[in-house]
C-alpha cells in the first residue's frame, strides 16, 4: 500500500484522524481557545508569506539537515510536546519517541504526558527534550529535573505561556473533563470509534504518569479544561528562570515567547534558545499570527530561534526559516498522523514533510536550508 497515494498531505491525515477519533478526543486535539481567531490567524499569517521562485540552477540535491544547539538533525523539524498524547492514540509517546529517534529528529515529552520520563527512557534518541510545566514546590522541581536527566533527556524546555487554564469552549461542549470520566455521553462517542476503543481497552484510559508520585490521591475542583497538574505548578517569574538555568547543565530553552524584549532578556538570563509560539492558538485568542513575530524576535537575539504554531507542510517550514527561525516544531500534525494511521502515521508525516521541503527547495533554487534566509519575500494581504 502506497501511503503517498492514499494520504499525500496533512489534510488527508487530518480528515482520517477525525473519522477515527471519538468526538471529545478530536475536540481536545484540534481545538483552540475562545472563538479560535488566533488559530485561524496562524494559518492566514503563514499563507501571507510568499516567496519568489528562482530558476536556472541546474539539478539540485537539497540537504535537509539542520544544526541546533550542537546537534545535527536529519531534518529542520521535530515533535513538539502535547499533553496527554496517550488520549489521542494508545502508546502515543512511545511511538513518537521511537519514530523520532529512528529519523534523527528531536522528540519533546510533556510534563503532563500520559507516559513518564522513565517509561520513555528505552526509546529515546541521543538528544531528547523534556518540557517542564513549572512546579511550585522546590523539592518536586528538583526531583523532576533529576528524573528527566537520569532518563536520558538532554534539553530542557520551560513553557511560560500557560499562567492559567485557557477556556477551550469546544472541549467543554464535547463533554471532556480532566481527568477523562466515562459518562454515558462519552461512552456513546467511544462506541462509534472501535479502533480507538480497542486500543484503549488494551492499555487502559491514560493519566499523567509523571505526576503520580507527587499527587498522592489529591483531588481538586478544577475547570473542565484544567487538570491535576495545575495543583503542582505556578506561573514562573524571572527568578524561576534563573534557578532553572543554574540547576540544568544541558541546553535550556524557553517556550511561549512572543515579545522581542522578553526574548532579549531571556538571552541575557542564559537561555540557549528562544521558542516562539502562541501555543497553536490554544491559550490566548487575542494574539497576532506567530509567524508575523519572527523577524522582530530574530533581530532581538543572537541565539537560535525555534518556531511553532500553525505549521502544516514543508512550505510552511521554509516560510519560518526564511523569516529567521532556526528550527520548527509540530505538535498537532504528528498527532493527526498518529490517529490516522497508528504506528505508521508519524513516519509517513516525516516523509510528507521531507518530500514537500525538497519540492519547494527545488522551486526556490535552494541546496541548503540556510539559503532560505536570502529568499525574496512578498507579504500578501
Amino acid at each position: 500500500m502506497d501511503l503517498h497515494q492514499l494520504y499525500p498531505g496533512l489534510k488527508d491525515l487530518k480528515r482520517r484522524a477525525k473519522a477515527r477519533l471519538p468526538h471529545f478526543v478530536w475536540e481536545y486535539l484540534d481545538s483552540g481557545t475562545g472563538a479560535e481567531v488566533a488559530k485561524a490567524r496562524n494559518r492566514s499569517g503563514l499563507d501571507s508569506v510568499a516567496m519568489l521562485p528562482s530558476v536556472l540552477h541546474g539539478p539540485l540535491e537539497p540537504d535537509l539537515s539542520a544544526n541546533l544547539l550542537g546537534t545535527l538533525y536529519s531534518r529542520p523539524f521535530g515533535v513538539a510536546p502535547v499533553g496527554m498524547s496517550g488520549l489521542i492514540w494508545p502508546d502515543a509517546e512511545g511511538i513518537l519517541a521511537r519514530t523520532a529517534a529512528a529519523a534523527r529528529i528531536p522528540y519533546c515529552l510533556s510534563t503532563v504526558a500520559s507516559q513518564s520520563p522513565e517509561d520513555l527512557a528505552p526509546h529515546l534518541g541521543e538528544d531528547a527534550w523534556f518540557q517542564l510545566y513549572p512546579p511550585k514546590d522546590a523539592g518536586i522541581r528538583t526531583n523532576l529535573l533529576a528524573r528527566a536527566r537520569d532518563a536520558g533527556f538532554k534539553t530542557l524546555i520551560l513553557t511560560v505561556d500557560v499562567p492559567v487554564a485557557s477556556r477551550r469552549e469546544r472541549q467543554v461542549r464535547s463533554g471532556l473533563t480532566q481527568p477523562p470520566r466515562l459518562t454515558p455521553r462519552i461512552a456513546a462517542q467511544i462506541a462509534r470509534r472501535p479502533a480507538w476503543a480497542l486500543g484503549m481497552a488494551r492499555r487502559g484510559l491514560p493519566h499523567m504518569r509523571t505526576l503520580d508520585k507527587y499527587i498522592s490521591g489529591a483531588q481538586a475542583n478544577l475547570p473542565p479544561t484544567a487538570h491535576i497538574g495545575y495543583l503542582l505548578r505556578i506561573s514562573p517569574d524571572w527568578t524561576y528562570v534563573q534557578w532553572l538555568r543554574q540547576n540544568w547543565d544541558g541546553p535550556f530553552v524557553v517556550k511561549g515567547v512572543q515579545r522581542a524584549e522578553d526574548a532579549r532578556r531571556l538571552q541575557e538570563a542564559g537561555a540557549d534558545a528562544i521558542w516562539l509560539s502562541n501555543h497553536g492558538g490554544r491559550q490566548f485568542d487575542g494574539c497576532p499570527p506567530a509567524i508575523s513575530l519572527l523577524p522582530e524576535i530574530r533581530a532581538a537575539v543572537d541565539i537560535p530561534v525555534i518556531f511553532d504554531s500553525g505549521i502544516e507542510g514543508g512550505l510552511d517550514i521554509l516560510r519560518a526559516l526564511a523569516l529567521g527561525a532556526d528550527f520548527v516544531m509540530l505538535g498537532r500534525a504528528f498527532h493527526y498522523a498518529l490517529a490516522a494511521l497508528g504506528t505508521a502515521g508519524p513516519e509517513h508525516l516525516i516523509s510528507i514533510l521531507s518530500r514537500d521541503l525538497e519540492a519547494n527547495m527545488g522551486q526556490l533554487g535552494l541546496s541548503t536550508l540556510g539559503e532560505a534566509r536570502n529568499l525574496q519575500l512578498h507579504t500578501t494581504s
